[in-house]
């Protein structure tokens, strides 16, 4: 956008500033918190600093109510009446959806589309590709459904929640609105990693390449770590795609000294894990800032992921802005940003002598130094709040444009 100004010497000047957007963003709830929730909020709040903002939110709901928001999910009429009713009153110049599971549905895309009004599509996780959503099933990857027309294994095998029900109303919404065109109209998608955008183009699925876009997520830190702690860290939810379970198994009776920072559907038998454990311990859940000085103080952080992120885990990015050593699996988008012997140390999740095998190199290299720097200089070049806002502002003002 460009305004007309006056210089020191009453010249008439054109200055380039930027374009005062009115935006409405649309975000679906699952019952527990997530990190899509903390991008959502983060981006929200950064956005208005500068554009006026609306945002439209749905919440899933549990018991019968519950129930019957997930049978409306092909064609949700209550979502797509209040969207409607959205656009009219606030005539937003783009509509930001990142989150359509389950109460609002993906039938509000073509509400959109309809009001000729723009709509960008963040993918959090692989819910396109698989009705897992996480492409992982019974402590391991899955990924059998993402070349799959219609995953009737995945089906049968329950790979939502267990439920073959399901499972298979999730697999019938998405494949019906592949079918009327609905994902085609999205103007653009975002993946928040590059491994995830080839991902979705690699697997036979009818998608343009010109849809999709990478834009991380943001970390916005000003701790520099000290590291005087003598353990190392993980930070997470307890569940089985975090890889929790092979972690303690793999450092139980060592003389490495692990504190776990997080909760979730795997805390008690964490606990019971651990219970004649002397080197682990289990902190629980811990706010922002109790989290942030346990890692500025650790030794280094452990992410032992066992499933494809659908972004980089926001654990290392903040590892790697408070300049703290990161010892991550070896698997998805993790690589593009933690290479080895430059940006921190790798090993494969599901082998527990790899692990071992990185935390030996790791206490025994003479470049930890070096290394944090670089990934620290990765983080400032890629992931602050300024370079990725920027980002998805020019995203914004392009896609309105065209």
């Amino acid at each position: 956008m460009i305004r007309e100004d006056k210089d020191k010497m009453g010249n008439t000047i054109f200055v380039e500033t930027q374009w005062h957007m009115r935006i409405l963003v649309i975000h679906n709830f699952y019952q527990h918190a997530g990190g899509e929730d903390t991008v959502f909020r983060q981006e929200v709040e950064e956005l208005k600093k500068e554009h006026t903002v609306k945002i439209l939110t749905f919440n899933n709901k549990k018991g019968w109510r519950g129930a019957l928001q997930f049978l409306a999910y092909p064609y949700n009429i209550h979502a797509i009446w209040k969207v409607k009713k959205s656009i009219k009153s606030f005539a937003p110049d783009i509509v930001h959806i990142h989150n359509l599971y389950y109460a609002s549905g993906p039938a509000v895309i073509r509400t959109i589309k309809k009001q000729h009004v723009p709509v960008i599509v963040t993918l959090h996780n692989f819910r396109l590709l698989c009705p897992s959503a996480t492409l992982f099933f019974q402590g391991k990857r899955y990924v059998d459904s993402i070349q799959k027309t219609f995953p009737w294994k995945g089906i049968k095998l329950g790979v939502l929640d267990q439920s073959p029900a399901k499972t298979f109303w999730t697999a019938l919404t998405h494949f019906l609105h592949w079918r009327l065109g609905t994902w085609r109209s999205v103007d653009r998608f975002i993946t928040l990693t590059d491994f995830a955008k080839q991902l979705f183009l690699s697997v036979g699925k009818k998608f343009a390449p010109e849809q999709f876009i990478v834009k991380p997520n943001f970390v916005d830190l000003s701790i520099n770590g000290l590291h005087t702690g003598n353990y190392y860290l993980f930070v997470g939810r307890l569940s089985s795609e975090k890889g929790i379970i092979p972690l303690i198994e793999s450092l139980k009776g060592s003389n490495k000294i692990l504190k776990i920072v997080g909760e979730g559907p795997l805390t008690e038998k964490v606990q019971n894990m651990i219970k004649t454990c002397d080197n682990i311990t289990l902190l629980g859940p811990k706010n922002k800032q109790e989290t942030m000085q346990l890692l500025a103080n650790s030794k280094a952080l452990i992410v032992p992921s066992v499933c494809y992120e659908g972004a980089v885990p926001l654990t290392i990015l903040e590892g790697m802005a408070t300049h703290t050593p990161v010892l991550a699996s070896n698997l998805g988008a993790i690589p593009c940003v933690i290479i080895p012997d430059k940006t921190g140390w790798l090993f494969d999740p599901y082998q527990s002598e790899s692990l071992l095998f990185a935390i030996q190199k790791f206490e025994n290299s003479d470049k930890k130094d070096d290394i944090v720097k670089n990934a620290y200089i990765v983080y400032k070049e890629n992931f602050t709040k300024t370079a990725v806002m920027n980002q998805l502002t020019d995203l914004y003002e392009k896609t309105i444009k065209t």
